[in-house]
């Protein structure tokens, strides 16, 4: 139902680690979202590793079955006279999309974010939803009608 995109996200975390401090993420070069994804009963979760970035700071949309999440943590408010001693943690823009399937109610797409973690919940449609088939057999139906497709 969901489908990968970035085949070279790997190289890209590793690029990031090694010069993420050299080259934060910026709005045309956005760093890629960590997330998780799993389908829960009727609905997919998505989950995207965002610890300390303000909900009005993400910005979530939906176009055909494209999803697409951007976020940007900001450096914290330090007051005058504050040295940083040390900052590992990234700074910048944060970007992640993923192609939807056809199966996914994207009218119905809910998000939420506590503690750090961005949770998108992505229903399945009804009709995509897997159902049993009933089986029969001849002797089950009364009586079969042949129909004939040259005319008489």
């Amino acid at each position: 139902m969901l489908m990968r995109t970035d085949t070279f996200r790997e190289f890209d975390r590793l690029a990031h680690q090694a010069l993420g401090a050299l080259h934060p993420g910026t709005w045309s070069r956005p760093t890629a979202i960590p997330m998780d994804c799993y389908r829960n009963d009727d609905e997919f979760v998505v989950a995207f590793d965002l610890p300390g970035v303000a909900p009005e700071a993400i910005e979530i949309n939906v176009e055909r079955n494209l999803l697409s999440v951007r976020a940007e943590r900001r450096p914290p408010n330090l007051a005058d006279g504050t040295r940083v001693q040390v900052s590992e943690r990234s700074l910048g823009v944060f970007s992640r999309q993923l192609f939807l399937g056809d199966g996914l109610d994207t009218d119905r797409i809910e998000a939420s974010h506590d503690n750090g973690v961005l949770a998108i919940r992505i229903p399945v449609k009804e009709q995509a939803k897997p159902r049993r088939v009933a089986v029969t057999s001849g002797a089950d139906e009364p009586s079969q009608k042949v129909i004939s497709a040259t005319p008489a």
